[in-house]
């Protein structure tokens, strides 16, 4: 009987020690940062299980030991290490020791992606798209047909691209109104609100932004950058209020459309002054410091600092913050940072310039889903311009600012994990 025993608890040792795990580390060590995500991604797909190691040599990701993951990595790049059972048991010890600020946290599925994009859309105009293309992360495009027929649920998570949802075309007009992209731009959009039984394009996009607050409220995940942060809610707020002057929308402006904005609508801002010179690169008090004085700016000395939160407590933030560096170089954006003054008291700041107003990265909760605002173009590019070439990443396999992005694409996978902490 002993002897069996005995057997028995060899056996098991045995199988423990040959139990094999494969370590991606997201530390300084890694050679591609970016396309250790698609990996994580990637296995996902494959019913492989990833735990996601928070604060663990830069938020690692440990996955099931097969032959199929290591070539995997090896094809595209990406450094891992194999470990035996005990070797990985010692590392789940370390992560889930009570004095430690890490945690292990399961990614369950791959997440189903949109990107809401306009037809004529080029993915390096945007970084998230450039960087799920880099990545070999799959995506699919939605726009505004799809999202008033209200194809929004089948996703898990929606990118909102660089859109002004106030109908007022980027406010480009003052710089590029005889521009034949700009002449192509307005006449597409203006067209699709008459095939949609909109009178304006502004109209049309107030929908849009109402179905996708009903969307995350049923539950979606939704990410945006730049320009589509706060037109998205100035739009909510200006539901039932005209702000667009004559050249964006064939008539003027209410005259007392800032005392009807209703801030009780919005996301994430209260509280906000519009900018109603039409002329005027920018919409409202939100951007900081306003587009038009960038210029003043040094990109040697323009830096922003993540917050850091309890991984075992906030789990949330935490995934949403996860990197090799804890200041991250900044980029500019028409929508640059977001004023502290103006943010909701319930939204959770991630990221800010320290000693300033200026707030980089925010998330949310409303209803049963979340939205993350990220300010900024393109994390390595600082003044990304109009008409400037895509940004090539294979020169930046190690971006922090990319990979907060990439942290957003994979948050939605541990969705179960999230709602019962």
């Amino acid at each position: 009987m002993i002897g069996k025993l005995l057997f028995a608890l060899l056996l098991s040792f045995s199988s423990i020690v040959n139990a094999q795990k494969i370590l991606i580390p997201m530390d300084l060590k890694q050679t591609d940062d970016l396309k250790a995500y698609g990996i994580a991604y990637w296995a996902l797909t494959k019913n492989i299980e990833v735990d996601w190691l928070l604060n663990y040599r830069g938020g690692s990701f440990m996955l099931d030991g097969a032959e199929a993951v290591a070539a995997e990595c090896r094809i595209r790049g990406v450094l891992f290490e194999e470990l035996s059972g005990v070797q990985a048991s010692q590392i789940y010890a370390e992560v889930q020791a009570e004095n430690n600020n890490m945690d292990a946290v399961r990614l369950e599925k791959a997440p189903k992606i949109a990107v809401y994009v306009p037809p004529n859309f080029l993915p390096w105009d945007d970084a998230v798209t450039l960087v799920m293309e880099y990545a070999e992360i799959p995506y699919e495009k939605v726009w505004d047909v799809e999202v008033l027929q209200d194809k929004l649920p089948k996703y898990d998570w929606l990118h909102l691209h660089h859109e002004d949802f106030t109908g007022q075309y980027g406010k480009f007009y003052a710089s590029y109104s005889t521009a034949p992209w700009y002449v192509e731009q307005q006449v597409m959009y203006e067209k699709k609100a008459k095939e949609l039984g909109y009178r304006k394009v502004s109209d049309v996009k107030k929908t849009v932004a109402r179905k996708i607050k009903e969307y995350i409220a049923a539950g979606g995940f939704m990410f945006a950058m730049c320009s589509a942060t706060d037109t998205y809610d100035i739009a909510l707020a200006a539901e039932n209020t005209d702000i667009c002057d004559a050249m964006y929308d064939g008539d003027p402006p209410d005259a007392d459309a800032q005392k009807k904005l209703d801030y009780s609508k919005c996301l994430a801002f209260d509280n906000i002054k519009l900018e109603m010179n039409p002329l005027r690169y920018e919409y409202s008090d939100i951007d900081i410091p306003p587009s038009d004085m960038v210029a003043t700016l040094n990109p040697e000395t323009d830096y922003f600092t993540l917050f850091e939160f309890s991984a075992k407590y906030d789990p949330v933030p935490t995934m949403l913050t996860q990197n090799h560096a804890n200041i991250i170089k900044g980029f500019l954006g028409q929508t640059t940072n977001f004023k502290k003054s103006l943010i909701k008291k319930n939204v959770t700041i991630l990221a800010e310039k320290e000693g300033t107003e200026e707030v980089r990265y925010i998330h949310g909760n409303y209803g049963r889903g979340t939205f993350t605002f990220y300010g900024g173009h393109d994390p390595e590019d600082y003044q990304h311009a109009v008409g400037d070439p895509p940004t090539d990443l294979s020169l930046h396999k190690k971006s922090p600012g990319y990979r907060l992005i990439l942290n957003n694409i994979l948050f939605p996978a541990a969705k179960k994990k999230q709602q019962k902490t």
